[in-house]
């Protein structure tokens, strides 16, 4: 099939490839110059693990190309994929400016007849909403209009694609239902479940699926702080209520609260919607209230394990994405964390495997380092904001050597509280019972003293400048 992807942000560059690896003759059009010319130098503007390969390989084998503008919607061309950004809008809703710009474009630029599919996260009745466009500007035109959401993983959307647990058209057009289920084919032949609903069921359950994996966040997040209270062990609460079949493990992971291009945006844009329609959806309202708390809290958390005063002190975030496997830093808790740091008087330098590039344009008053160890040197406390692996991976002794008060907040409990006691850190996750911070800070004042610690760097002094910029992000999606 010939398919034309409009948007080469997140959503655009994954569904491209991975439909050109399945056979297709895939355009993918931005109309970004710099994008497009990075593409085609064979520079992926995007960390995804598996993309830049995938992407070579199809250019390589002629199924895929990179394009700054629109071609001509002839006859030969089956689908028109919009994949384009909706950033929150200052509604708290989806601005939908992008998704309208092309479908005039597309109207534009048809022929004869033309498939749409809407591939970017849009509210309830968007597909309506460019039918209607695209019909009023191109009434000769026969038009189908489908929604196809996607449901992909950041650093996992390779996988996520090619082998998804469900895919979802919705449409109520004959041609438009047979022409996706010719390209979802080789997934469907291989067992994949393929739900044909209509348009708008289709732009809601995508809303809905982010939104439920939103509530489960925050609910196990309040189930750990309850943990901390009780004397309990969240991780022993996760894995005894993840057993049920119906509820499931995922998602089930205490820590900072949830981040990212999607679940942030897509709960505000579905109770946004819900608002428009004269209802409240009150419990995807209050996980947004209770998350963006949480991401807050974690920085007071820090606070209380440094003492009570970090004035002066130079604290090491281990971490800045939202999740590991991704550059993405949009609504990272890791920025909700430094910035009450900042506010508390603290110096903070900062270390990520992929995401410091990104993090330039959010963070001002940081310093950079090179690794996980410059990071740590001479600071007062190592905060772990990101599980990637290699921050998983370094020498608990050599990080306890090297800071110079051996204070450890471990936000995404990914070491063995055990350990980083045993390794001589004073050590705090999330859902623990506080006796193990106790007993590791015990531990430490009966030991043999500690040899002095190298003063610590400052971040750069900045008037005014240990601030965050939130810059408006609209191009990935």
């Amino acid at each position: 099939m010939r398919i034309i992807v409009v948007g080469c942000g997140y959503v655009g560059l994954v569904s491209g490839a991975c439909f050109a690896e399945l056979g297709n003759d895939v355009v993918c059009v931005d109309t970004n110059p710099a994008r497009i010319a990075a593409l085609n130098g064979g520079d992926c503007p995007i960390y995804e693990p598996g993309l830049e390969r995938l992407i070579a390989c199809n250019r390589q084998a002629g199924r895929l190309a990179f394009a700054e503008a629109l071609p001509f919607l002839g006859n030969d061309v089956d689908l028109v994929m919009i994949a384009v950004g909706t950033p929150p809008a200052r509604t708290g809703g989806a601005d939908l400016s992008s998704v309208f710009a092309v479908a005039e474009a597309i109207a534009a630029r048809a022929h004869e007849r033309v498939v749409v599919v809407t591939k970017s996260t849009v509210p309830a009745g968007t597909g309506d909403a460019i039918e209607r466009l695209i019909a009023a500007a191109r009434p000769d035109l026969d038009l189908s209009v489908a929604s196809n959401p996607e449901f992909l993983r950041e650093g996992s959307a390779l996988a996520d694609f090619l082998r998804p647990d469900r895919v979802v058209i919705g449409t109520q057009d004959a041609r438009a239902r047979n022409a996706l289920m010719r390209l979802y084919r080789p997934l469907t032949d291989a067992g994949v479940p393929l739900l044909s609903t209509t348009r708008t069921a289709a732009e809601i359950t995508k809303y809905a699926a982010n939104a439920f994996l939103a509530l489960k966040i925050t609910f196990i997040n309040e189930i750990a702080d309850l943990c901390e209270a009780a004397a309990a062990d969240v991780r022993d609460v996760a894995r005894g209520i993840g057993l049920d079949r119906r509820i499931g493990e995922d998602f089930l992971r205490a820590g900072p609260g949830y981040g990212g291009s999607c679940f942030p945006k897509d709960t505000s844009a579905l109770a946004a919607t819900a608002r428009e329609l004269g209802m409240s959806l009150r419990l995807v309202e209050e996980a947004i209230l209770v998350n963006e708390e949480r991401k807050y809290a974690m920085g007071h958390r820090v606070i209380d394990a440094m003492g009570g005063d970090v004035g002066g002190k130079t604290v090491a975030v281990l971490g800045l994405t939202f999740k590991p496997d991704t550059d993405d830093m949009r609504d990272s808790p890791a920025l909700a964390l430094i910035s009450v740091l900042q506010q508390a008087g603290a110096f903070v330098r900062v270390y990520d495997p992929q995401g410091m590039d990104n993090a330039a344009e959010f963070l001002a008053g940081v310093a950079f380092a090179r690794d996980g160890y410059d990071c740590v040197a001479g600071a007062h406390c190592a905060v772990l904001a990101t599980e990637w692996a290699e921050l998983r991976q370094l020498d608990l002794s050599r990080i306890a050597a090297s800071l110079a008060v051996p204070v450890f907040v471990d936000l995404r409990n990914a070491f063995d509280p055990a350990a980083l006691a045993d390794a001589g850190l004073m050590a705090s996750g999330i859902g623990y019972p506080m006796a193990s911070l106790i007993a590791s800070r015990k531990r430490l004042e009966l030991g043999r003293p500690r040899k002095a610690r190298p003063a610590p760097v400052p971040a750069p002094a900045e008037a005014d400048g240990n601030r965050l910029r939130h810059p408006h992000h609209a191009t990935l999606q």
